[in-house]
């Protein structure tokens, strides 16, 4: 398989996934509207790219039929105008590769994968450094299915320095044997973004550095390890970040830091705790009037009061608008 690696290094964003009002119904209307806001024209210039049924996007908790459904109308939204990855999971190696192989006949560039879920032996009790094989074995066959480049989500139990993600000795094997690997989602601590983006580095081809935790991009863009992004953030602050992004690129830095300590880096502070990180992208989508509903499927938990209403506040001050209070 050829693969024209420079067509992934951008600024993919993981869409959520919008429902009806009172249902937890997939929305497709509102599905399409989304796309299309990320479609401005200045922002595919700038490098946007799209992730349909990620994780901030319940991928877990859509069936077959609706991922597929998904994934068609976001081939038929983006019409070939930018990458498009698509999530591939399910509880077997099996199931995944179907749903890889519906992605593929759907149209999309990639395939956003994650690591395997179930049971306690291939979850929290997995050591990536000492068994990478899990994952290879698993990624391979999902390769393989659906003939398509991988973009992949290192998520594992928190260790150090790396927090959340394999480390770099597993990360280096995993990418040394699937040739079809062409990002990393950097999901990692600071130590961890650090160690594994040289990792990577290392390499005899290029697997780009796709930054994740939003709250430290001001850094790792001064650091120049930002080749692009598998970010849910852009769902709440799309422009503000998009004009961090390219300050940074221009070499303003003044204008990078007052962007970023006007209220963006104060947003993303509040939205990256992890124990309620994906209910806060949804909610701050909501507040920002991008969909129409802030709820997630269950057993996901809904937003409290207190979340919602300092989430506007931040969101606020970092200029961008929220719906009223009639809304709200």
């Amino acid at each position: 398989m050829e693969i024209q690696r420079e067509k992934f290094k951008r600024l993919f964003v993981a869409l959520v996934t919008p429902y009806k009002k009172g249902s937890f119904e997939v929305d497709e209307q509102q599905l399409r509207k989304l796309i299309q806001y990320f479609l401005q024209p200045r922002y595919i210039e700038a490098g946007i790219a799209l992730i349909i049924n990620p994780e901030a996007g319940e991928l877990f908790y859509l069936s077959r039929d609706e991922k597929r459904r998904n994934v068609e109308i976001a081939v038929e939204e983006v019409a070939g105008r930018v990458p498009l990855l698509a999530g591939a999971f399910d509880m077997s190696t099996a199931d995944t590769a179907d749903i890889a192989r519906d992605a593929r006949d759907a149209g999309v560039n990639g395939l956003f994968v994650m690591p395997p879920k179930g049971t306690e032996d291939i979850t929290m009790s997995w050591d990536p450094a000492a068994n990478p094989e899990v994952v290879i074995d698993y990624w391979g066959e999902i390769a393989n299915a659906g003939g398509l480049p991988l973009v992949c989500h290192p998520s594992a139990s928190v260790t150090m320095p790396y927090g959340v993600g394999f480390p770099a000795p597993a990360v280096v094997k995993i990418c040394e044997a699937l040739p079809q690997i062409v990002g990393w989602k950097m999901t990692y601590s600071m130590d961890g973004y650090r160690i594994v983006s040289r990792a990577l580095r290392s390499l005899a081809r290029s697997v780009w550095v796709l930054g994740a935790p939003a709250y430290f991009f001001h850094e790792v863009l001064a650091a120049g390890v930002f080749d692009g992004t598998v970010t849910g953030s852009f769902n709440y602050a799309l422009e503000p970040m998009m004009e961090h992004i390219l300050a940074w690129r221009e070499r303003d830095v003044d204008k990078a830091l007052r962007i970023w300590d006007g209220g963006l880096r104060q947003l993303h502070e509040y939205i990256y705790d992890y124990k309620r990180l994906h209910i806060r992208y949804k909610t701050a989508a909501w507040l920002r009037g991008l969909i129409e509903s802030p709820l997630m499927r269950p057993p996901m938990p809904k937003p409290n009061a207190a979340e919602i209403q300092t989430l506007r506040t931040l969101l606020a001050n970092a200029g961008i608008s929220v719906i009223g209070e009639t809304e709200l």
